[in-house]
Formats: C-alpha cells, structure tokens, sequence
C-alpha cells in the first residue's frame, strides 16, 4: 500500500475539488480505484504504487484547473482523468466473453470477423482500461445502444450481449450521463424447481441473479462493485420486482429477456423514466416457457422494431468470442432440431 498527499490552501478548496456532493471525487476515485482522505488541508491517496501516481496527476491537474478557474465543470474532470489514463499504459487483455480490454489506448483492433472498431471503445474511466467490440456484429450492438434509448437484442451464448451492456451502464454511469444501473432478470426454472434450492426467497434468487454479477465482477474491482451495490448506485433485481416502478436516469438491462412474457416485457419497458436507457438481451434458442406461451422478446422484435429512437440487434454465431468450441457447439444444437425431426419422420 503507497500513500502521496496533495495540499491545499483551506478546505474551501478541496470542497470545491469535489464538486457538488462529491461527484468530481467519485470519478476519480472509481477511475482510478484509491482511496481517498481529507486530514485537514491535506489530501491523503491511497493505493497501489500505480494507483496512487495517476491519482496524484489527476487530482494535481483539477488543482490548478480549479485556482486558475474557481470551479471545474464535470466535462473538464472527464477530459483530464481520460487524458491521464489513457497516456499511463498500452497493455491489453480480454474478457470472459471474448471484448477485447485495451489499456491506454483508443486504437482499433483487426480481427477476422470485419469488426470496425475505430473509436468503438466503452472507456471505463478505470485503471486505464477500454473495452472494444471484437466482430462486426458487437460493434453495431454497441452502437445501436449509444445512439438509442431502447436497444433489443438476440444472440447465442458467447456473443458478449450481456457484458458489452453492462460495460455501457458503467460508461454512462461514470459520465454522469444516469445515475442508477438495474439490472434485471426473470427467475425462470430451467429444469429444476426453485423450491428444492436451500435459503430464503433471496437465497433462492441468487443463482438466476449470479450471471449479473459475474459480469460486474469481470469489469470493476470486487471493492467498487461492493461499493455500488452497497450504496444501491447499482441494483440487481428478479423481473417481478420491477411491476409499479418508474426509474429516471437509470441504465435498465433486462438479461434472458426470451423468457419473460409479453405481459412481463411490456410491464418493463414501460418502467422507464426521463433520461433513462434500456437494454435487453436473449437467446431465443434457449426458452425455458412452457410451449404455448410466446416469448416477450420475440414478440417485441416484432411488433417494436419500427419505433424511432429503439433498435433491434441479431448477433450470430459469428460473434461468439468465448472458446472456439462454443460456436461449434451453438451450431450443434441448432441443428439438433432438424436432424430429430428427420428421424421422427424415417
């Protein structure tokens, strides 16, 4: 653990550094992931070497932004944070569904599949890193959720629809752009009952819930995402919860909406407020209704797709990024189907 302090003239000005109920602190704070405390006219960081550096650059750059200026506007914050994180490091890594996380940089990155990713990044504004769409299909998903305020979209598994949403909520969050992120999920059996699972109604909940969190977990820090859960900036919620809700300035994902109704999908998208954004993923390969109820995504493919200012994405197997036997599997089980309904008829 590395310590700097910065000081200040009076507390006046640290105030002022954090801006209106510590706005321009948490953006630092979570791009950066240190910890921050005021003794006096000091400001203490506290972190990794790494950690602690950019902090002291950020925080130094805001300081003689805010005595030259007597304020700082929230895109100035944006624009010094990015500027020094995107100049500390170029490594780059992947995530568990295959979008590529570059540090440091804004470059495109070629691949097989025709992915024009120049410019495409989700910048997290933490430690230094970018998540790029990896195939033409990812790219026009993430644009589609940028430019819309209801996205939907269908894909198989592996096509990266619930972690590149989740990587936008977490981009317009720390833009300011919403202040909540809710994601949500329908406890749909697949298989087994929920009343053999141990616990309370929570407890019983969690392992429909989990995948969501997983995703959370592979973009931020366990400390941050604790942090946000805590503080209910980010809400994990069962579809049911979310009957008699009107959310502003929230970032709204539906995951495995295949399996809500179209009741239960109408029921969510008229959740949303001013200024909010939506987004719902599914697989419609993989419906766990009883036969003769009708999937609520499908339904909203078709009977919403012509709104403006709402999109409709397909990603294929094209777009799966996982390990390279998924697609092949994907591609299996889609035919099963076909391959049983010519034995049926031998």
């Amino acid at each position: 653990m590395s310590e700097a302090t910065i000081n200040f003239e009076n507390q006046d000005l640290i105030r002022a550094l954090f801006g209106e109920r510590d706005r321009h602190l948490r953006k630092v704070r979570d791009s950066v992931g240190i910890e921050v405390v005021i003794r006096g006219d000091e400001l203490h960081l506290f972190g990794t070497d790494a950690q602690v550096e950019r902090g002291r650059e950020i925080f130094t750059k805001l300081q003689m932004l805010l005595e030259k200026q007597g304020t700082l506007r929230d895109g100035e914050v944006v624009r010094v944070i990015e500027a020094q994180l995107t100049s500390s490091s170029s490594n780059e890594t992947a995530s568990a569904d295959g979008a590529v996380i570059v540090r440091g940089t804004t470059r495109s990155k070629p691949n097989g599949n025709g992915a024009k990713t120049t410019d495409s990044g989700i910048n997290l504004f933490d430690r230094t890193a970018k998540i790029h769409p990896r195939t033409a299909g990812q790219f026009e998903y993430v644009e589609a959720i940028r430019q819309n305020d209801v996205t939907l979209s269908i894909g198989p598994a592996g096509s990266g629809k619930t972690y590149l949403a989740v990587a936008m909520a977490v981009n317009a969050l720390r833009q300011d752009q919403v202040r909540k992120i809710v994601l949500v999920r329908p406890a749909v059996e697949a298989g087994e009952r929920l009343g053999f699972l141990p616990g309370d109604m929570h407890a019983k909940l969690n392992p429909y819930l989990r995948p969501l969190l997983d995703a959370l977990n592979d973009i931020l820090s366990y400390e941050q995402v604790k942090r946000y859960l805590e503080s209910d900036v980010i809400e994990i919620v069962p579809l049911a919860y979310m009957r008699g809700r009107t959310l502003n300035s929230t970032f709204m994902i539906l995951d495995e909406g295949q399996n809500t109704t179209i009741t239960q999908m109408k029921m969510f998208l008229t959740r949303m407020g001013q200024e909010s954004k939506i987004v719902v993923t599914g697989d419609v390969t993989q419906i766990d209704l009883p036969p003769e109820v009708p999937s609520g995504l499908i339904d909203a493919f078709g009977r919403l797709g012509h709104l403006p200012g709402l999109a409709c994405v397909e990603l294929t197997t094209l777009d799966i990024v996982r390990h390279r036997l998924v697609g092949e599997i994907v591609k299996a089980y889609d035919g099963d189907q076909h391959h049983a309904s010519k034995r049926r008829h031998k």
